[in-house]
């Protein structure tokens, strides 16, 4: 794994700790951000084995294997379709690399950027959307959902082992994806469940912040409640994961069931709770903040 050139696009909140993880494990990277000051800040960190490049192309020319950890699907195609994108550098490099997208994108925009991929480059792509939050990726015991086919995901997965703990490989590509969309259904529902839960019982004149200790090892134990319940009685300074993110999700959850017919009316009410908050002006608050949103009125 180590002989493996890897190239990584995307240095935020989650890329930064997840590439760090491969410089520690003694993989060279080959590094991109469109602020350059993250790439160099974490290429003087590590001081061997990291080169800055000025361009995706650039990454793409000496690479096998390029992880994506991008905003969103409109960034996506931009550093691997754009000017100077990897699409560009896998054209002179002979042998397009494996693209391997942690981004959060609809399953639907996967299908055809990893089409897109193939016919210009003759590359694969595997959709690999994580779970974990920025805690998993410092940690390296996040969760990838990926999608695509059997050989470019077992290629790819020795180099996530080192900022994962479990691949998963839910079918072809897209279903990474649609994976995560279920995923994030499942952590915004019981992210709104907690506040409520909270609201209660302060209006009920019990002291919330006990509540994670009185449950602990119940059937309502969560890791979401041991860590997002106390953030909504104290704030924290630095959101790991912002409200307006978690809408941008559930805007791709609520594109996915029309695509697929599926009904969600729990999933529907927490999108207008998300929407409300960022409207209220909450959007780039942690998601924990959402207590502080009347649901309705």
């Amino acid at each position: 794994m180590k002989a493996m050139r890897v190239g990584f696009c995307g240095l935020g909140l989650m890329g930064a700790p997840m590439a760090r993880r491969l410089l520690d494990a003694g993989v060279a990277l080959r590094v991109w951000n469109r602020s350059p000051d993250k790439a160099r800040a974490l290429a003087a960190g590590c001081r061997a084995n990291c080169t800055v490049c000025a361009t995706p192309a650039e990454v793409a020319r000496k690479a096998d294997l390029v992880v994506l950890c991008l905003t969103d699907g409109t960034a996506v195609d931009a550093v691997v379709f754009g000017a100077e994108g990897l699409v560009d550098g896998a054209g002179k490099a002979g042998a397009a690399p494996l693209i391997v997208d942690h981004s959060s994108v609809a399953p639907s925009l996967t299908r055809t950027l990893a089409a897109r991929w193939h016919a210009a480059a003759g590359g694969a792509w595997v959709d690999a959307p994580v779970s974990g939050g920025t805690a998993g990726a410092v940690s390296g015991t996040l969760a990838i959902m990926a999608g695509g086919d059997e050989d470019a995901v077992g290629l790819m997965e020795p180099v996530a082992a080192r900022y994962a703990a479990r691949v998963t490989r839910m079918g072809e590509t897209g279903a990474g994806q649609a994976t995560k969309l279920a995923n994030q259904t499942i952590v915004a529902t019981t992210i709104a469940a907690l506040a409520e839960a909270t609201l209660l019982a302060r209006h009920a004149g019990i002291d919330a912040a006990r509540i994670p200790e009185a449950l602990r090892g119940g059937w309502a134990d969560s890791v979401l409640l041991q860590t997002l319940q106390p953030r909504m009685l104290a704030p924290p300074a630095q959101a790991t994961g912002t409200i307006r993110t978690m809408l941008k999700d559930f805007d791709a959850i609520q594109a996915l069931v029309r695509e697929t017919g599926a009904a969600l009316p729990l999933a529907g009410m927490v999108r207008q709770w998300l929407v409300r908050a960022v409207e209220a002006g909450y959007g780039d608050a942690d998601i924990s903040q959402i207590v502080q949103v009347p649901i309705s009125g």
